[in-house]
């Protein structure tokens, strides 16, 4: 991941909560890992015609994490992500991305939802999960 010495934050928390209006998801370092969490929209990203996403962190150099928490437009934060990746990411397809939307109004698991998830994986190498309100991840299972 590029690097954004001004908007970076180096943590070593056990619990790193990230938040905004009504959407929040919390990442678990059980091993009080060293994880770089880049402030992404209106820090590395300032402009307001480019999409970006919220926060990107990076719990090592093999792996990037993209989170936007968003309030119903799920399709509209993907296109967000994939943004942002295309923007800050050192290598799109071959570094392992996870990718979290947080949204406060989910649309159920359609097909296009699903589809939207394998181009995804095919395209820039990166999943993602769409929770509502909240999600918990923990980064020593990935």
């Amino acid at each position: 991941m590029k690097r954004f010495p001004k908007c970076e934050q180096c943590r070593t928390d056990t619990k790193i909560v990230l938040k905004e209006n009504k959407s929040k998801i919390t990442f678990l370092n059980p091993n009080q890992d060293l994880i770089l969490v880049v402030t992404v929209d209106g820090c590395a990203i300032k402009d307001t015609e480019t999409l970006k996403c919220d926060f990107a962190l990076a719990p090592s150099d093999e792996i990037e994490i993209y989170v936007e928490l968003k309030g119903s437009d799920v399709f509209h934060a993907v296109d967000q992500i994939e943004s942002t990746i295309q923007l800050i990411s050192e290598d799109p397809k071959k570094v392992r991305k996870f990718c979290f939307v947080i949204s406060t109004r989910v649309p159920k698991q359609t097909t296009s939802i699903q589809q939207l998830q394998s181009q995804f994986k095919k395209k820039i190498n990166a999943s993602f999960r769409i929770k509502n309100i909240q999600d918990e991840c923990n980064l020593s299972a990935i």
